[in-house]
């Protein structure tokens, strides 16, 4: 489809591979600074979308994605899934007032799975209160909005002194090793059990590790148990042109909380963060009430 206004035609075409993927990333990167918080992805969960599996060079890596050029073949807006049933838009805000309903009802027609009885079929966006002109494309398009809630908490690094780590008796603070199959598996395991979930594998964590471009194995901390099983994790991401950090994931196995490990990670992190002039680092969170409280006694607002 062509969008035309006055003075400018957008083109949308379908997402043809490699260059693509990498033209995607340089848009994130482009716009961050212009751009509310969480407005569009952060690079790492882009480059999670695809090497963060078991099999991320396979041929269907790329599918569905549909993107929006200007005719000149400035990339201007990207369509995509993340899971079955999970729509989201990475758009240049000086172009969401021509493509954005377009994106939208693109993915709409493209993006849904099945209802949990069957009956119909349904696509879900994520959108933070403060957007409220998606809100209303999406209100005028037929959707509901539901209760599901999220969070994007925000520390500016300053000068401030930081507290320094310390590890609880019998544990271990290290980094993981580059390319170590064994400590990706012991991650898998530590995220499986700290969120309740199954479907995370060690060869996951190492495709990430050895294919991602923006991972640093000396941004990636552990606390390891005595039994040598890792207790907790702070994966932190440090994006250099626009001087920001994420740190994702921050979890604790259930057998060994109330220790003070994750917290103790992030203040090694946020030291190393420093190190490297990193101006501000984002958390991620929903209603969990003792993450939150974490994240407020470390300084995120």
């Amino acid at each position: 489809m062509t969008i035309t206004s006055t003075a400018l035609k957008i083109i949308a075409r379908p997402f043809q591979g490699e260059q693509d993927y990498w033209r995607v990333r340089d848009l994130l990167i482009e716009t961050f600074p212009i751009t509310p918080v969480d407005f569009n992805w952060e690079i790492r969960r882009w480059e999670g979308r695809r090497f963060h599996d078991e099999a991320p060079f396979t041929a269907d890596w790329n599918k569905p994605i549909r993107l929006w050029e200007t005719e000149d073949g400035k990339l201007v807006g990207a369509a995509h899934h993340e899971g079955e049933g999970n729509a989201y838009v990475q758009i240049h805000p000086d172009y969401r007032h021509l493509i954005e309903a377009e994106m939208l009802r693109w993915a709409e027609q493209n993006l849904t799975t099945p209802s949990e009885d069957g009956a119909k079929r349904q696509v879900d966006f994520f959108v933070y209160e403060y957007d409220v002109p998606r809100q209303r494309l999406l209100t005028e398009q037929g959707f509901e909005k539901t209760p599901d809630s999220g969070v994007m908490r925000l520390m500016r690094m300053g000068s401030k002194p930081l507290p320094e780590p310390v590890i609880a008796n019998g544990y271990i603070m290290r980094t993981l090793r580059l390319g170590d199959h064994g400590d990706c598996q012991r991650i898998a395991d530590l995220v499986n059990a700290a969120f309740n979930r199954t479907f995370h594998t060690g060869a996951d964590y190492y495709n990430f590790m050895m294919h991602a471009p923006s991972y640093r194995a000396d941004l990636h901390l552990v606390a390891e148990a005595p039994d040598g099983s890792f207790a907790a994790h702070v994966g932190i991401t440090l994006e250099t042109t626009n001087n920001y950090a994420v740190f994702e994931p921050v979890c604790t196995h259930p057998d060994h909380r109330r220790n003070g490990l994750a917290q103790s990670l992030m203040f090694e992190g946020l030291h190393r963060l420093k190190a490297l002039n990193a101006d501000k680092v984002m958390v991620g969170t929903g209603d969990a009430v003792a993450a939150n409280a974490l994240y407020e006694t470390i300084g995120f607002t």
